[in-house]
């Protein structure tokens, strides 16, 4: 039962703060918090003035039963009228026996009944007592006791408890208009409170407001505009931090774009070719209109231009995918990877001479990738290198550098060198996608290396990849 209405409970508090707005929830929120305060400091205020005002009153209260009962000793007639204090009109006496007996004073009735309280002062006469008592018509009194010896005519002493009391309507009434001052001004305080909190909550949030209206607008539009920074605080940092995203995505969607419109130019020209030599070799079938010896070479062609255009998706494969992501990486030995690619460009450069020199480097990478980019660079210094040229390979402790006695690269060419389908003006007529270096430069990133383009003073063009190596440290044998 109880975990049922528990349950119950968190569901509907859950569903009064979800269904709100956050500047609904922070005003709710902090005028529940100012209640409870409110609630706790009222409470404890009443309680400690309560308590205080009848201490005092208590106090008062058991000086003037002294009093009377000095007083009552010395002539057992005396009335309430004969003590002569201030505010004792409004004060009741009494005397209560040992037995149980409530006995008024002399030529006064009396409103207080004695109880178990006065009776055990009266039997031990020690101490005092303190209660508060309600008469038969409704009236509440606080009632305070003291011992009080009398002797009779026989000079037996009697034992009694003076009964002094007060009524509470001056205190109840005061204690009234304090609970309704608490209270008025804690519900002043709570609204107060929470339409401050409102307030503040509407200017705080404001910003956020715009931000999600930016970005709103930007989901709405599909225009990657800046949004307006208002201020440097973290809502600023936070709006900054949007501009940079969107900065960002600015800038992949239009690599994107001429990315593909790229690509199908660069497919579209061996597409083309392909498409009028299958033309010619069906019209030929037909009619039979070439010469001789013509259909073997357009069909040739074709099969070269099936090369070129696999190969073109092979790097385009290459750029799109992130195989380095996939695979685990392992510990290789750079100078393994450097000469597999060796073994292929050897094989692709005929009368191509190779200056190779390699120490130990190690380092944690993809063999495949790596392999990869430095075939691309070694068939880059075969393409533009002369008949019976040397290409120089090195490895320095994660260095690879390639040379060859090309012409080198033209200045205005070195920034873009890296760029998906770029070429100078040296390679317009060379075969190859344009992809290859930028396929390096991806996979030198990939790994957490760098690649650079220059000229060799004396020589061609120099290609540097860079890769962080691994020191593999051994334990001395014991």
């Amino acid at each position: 039962m109880i975990p049922t209405l528990w349950f119950r409970f968190r569901r509907g508090v859950e569903r009064l703060f979800t269904g709100q707005s956050l500047q609904g929830r922070l005003a709710l929120l902090t005028g529940i918090s100012v209640a409870v305060v409110v609630l706790f400091v009222g409470t404890t205020a009443f309680i400690i003035t309560r308590v205080s005002l009848l201490d005092e009153l208590d106090r008062e209260l058991l000086s003037s039963a002294r009093a009377a009962a000095t007083l009552i000793a010395e002539d057992p007639r005396s009335t309430v009228t004969e003590l002569n204090r201030p505010g004792i009109t409004d004060l009741w006496l009494a005397r209560v026996s040992a037995q149980g007996e409530t006995l008024p004073t002399p030529e006064e009735g009396s409103l207080l009944v004695g109880g178990a309280p006065e009776i055990a002062v009266a039997r031990t006469q020690t101490g005092s007592s303190t209660r508060s008592v309600m008469t038969e018509s409704g009236e509440e009194f606080r009632v305070v006791s003291v011992p009080l010896t009398l002797l009779d005519d026989n000079d037996e002493p009697s034992r009694y408890a003076v009964m002094f009391g007060r009524p509470l309507t001056g205190l109840s009434s005061t204690l009234q208009s304090l609970r309704v001052v608490i209270l008025a001004s804690g519900l002043v305080g709570i609204l107060a409170t929470t339409l401050t909190a409102l307030w503040a909550a509407q200017a705080t949030l404001a910003p956020v407001r715009r931000l999600s209206m930016a970005v709103g607008n930007i989901t709405r539009t599909d225009q990657l505009n800046p949004i307006r920074i208002y201020g440097r605080d973290d809502l600023g940092e936070l709006t900054k931090s949007f501009n940079s995203m969107l900065k960002s995505l600015a800038s992949s969607r239009e690599q994107q774009r001429q990315f593909i419109a790229d690509a199908g130019h660069e497919l579209r020209t061996p597409l083309t070719s392909m498409r009028t030599n299958i033309e010619l070799l069906v019209a030929d079938d037909k009619s039979g209109m070439l010469p001789e010896g013509a259909r073997s070479e357009i069909l040739d062609d074709v099969s070269a231009q099936l090369g070129e255009f696999s190969a073109l998706v092979g790097d385009l494969v290459a750029l799109t995918r992130d195989d380095h992501l996939a695979r685990k990486p392992d510990l290789l030995h750079l100078s393994d990877v450097v000469e597999s690619a060796l073994e292929r460009a050897r094989r692709r450069g005929h009368g191509i001479t190779f200056d190779v020199a390699l120490d130990d480097t190690q380092c944690i990478g993809d063999a495949q990738n790596l392999e990869r980019a430095i075939t691309n660079l070694l068939d880059n210094a075969i393409k533009f290198s002369p008949p019976e040229g040397t290409i120089t390979v090195r490895l320095t402790e994660g260095l690879i550098s390639i040379v060859d006695e090309g012409p080198g690269i033209a200045e205005e060419d070195l920034e873009h060198i890296f760029d998906r389908f770029y070429r100078s003006d040296q390679a317009r007529n060379t075969p190859g996608t344009g992809l290859g270096l930028s396929i390096v430069a991806h996979t030198a990133d990939a790994h957490g290396g760098v690649v650079r383009a220059g000229n060799q003073a004396g020589s061609g063009a120099k290609f540097t990849l860079r890769l962080p190596p691994v020191v593999v440290t051994t334990e001395p044998e014991e």
